[in-house]
């Protein structure tokens, strides 16, 4: 059972949230009950306009000593510059047990709506780890499909080292994906934006309409869909997954 400390910080405030970093009271308590395979899952690109939702789970060794390098380290991949993320990317493929990354598409997001989508990158990314975890820790969501124990924790990605780690992980990977993007789909400055809504990609939707990597359900981007405005398929949308 996890203990009193580590479910307390779950109820935190915003305010007391800004003075946190990821930490490893989740993990610690799991892994003196008995689950010695913790993997920490979160996604990114849920709100982006255009490319997949990217997810990302991370298993820790269990011990604290071969974690340490990443304490006060990784934190919630928001909080960092992308430079620091880069750094940490490699850090933490350094000190992982295993990584898992899966996506879903801008087709399938149209296809089955957002939260299903988001819903199938975690599936797809618990499911490319090489080690089978015995725990699950989420950024909020619950997968009722998933056969292992679980826990949704809010602000997860900002309480949870391994919900951190898995956080930075899934950035930097969608961040890159889009950014090499530009060559099949110049024009939206996928590089600059990364399939986020800013006055640079509303206006690149304007004046080109849609590609393949936008999601056409999303209210901005059907706005800028005409018949003689849309842009065929190009080489190198395949999903982000691995």
């Amino acid at each position: 059972m996890v203990l009193a400390s580590a479910h307390d910080r779950c109820f935190l405030d915003e305010t007391q949230l800004a003075g946190t970093r990821a930490e490893l009271s989740f993990e610690t308590d799991l892994w003196r009950a008995g689950y010695q395979h913790v993997a920490g899952v979160d996604e990114v690109g849920r709100g982006a306009w255009a490319g997949p939702v990217v997810a990302a789970a991370v298993i820790l060794p269990a011990d604290t000593q071969a974690v340490a390098p990443l304490v006060g380290a990784v934190d919630d991949s928001k909080k960092l510059t992308p430079r620091t993320r880069a750094r940490l990317f490699d850090l933490i493929h350094t000190h992982a047990e295993a990584i898992g990354v899966g996506s879903a598409s801008a087709e399938e997001i149209d296809a089955v709506g957002i939260a299903q989508a988001n819903r199938l990158a975690l599936a797809r990314a618990i499911g490319h780890l090489s080690v089978q975890p015995d725990f699950v820790l989420l950024d909020f969501f619950t997968l009722p499909q998933l056969r292992f124990p679980q826990r949704g924790v809010p602000h997860g990605d900002e309480l949870s080292l391994t919900i951190a780690s898995a956080s930075i992980i899934a950035k930097v990977t969608r961040d890159r994906w889009m950014a090499e993007q530009d060559d099949s789909h110049p024009g939206y400055d996928f590089a600059r934006h990364k399939g986020y809504g800013t006055a640079m990609h509303s206006a690149a939707l304007t004046a080109l309409g849609p590609c393949v990597l936008h999601r056409r359900s999303f209210a901005p981007v059907a706005s800028c869909v005409h018949p003689d405005q849309i842009v065929t398929l190009t080489s190198g949308s395949e999903a982000v997954d691995g």
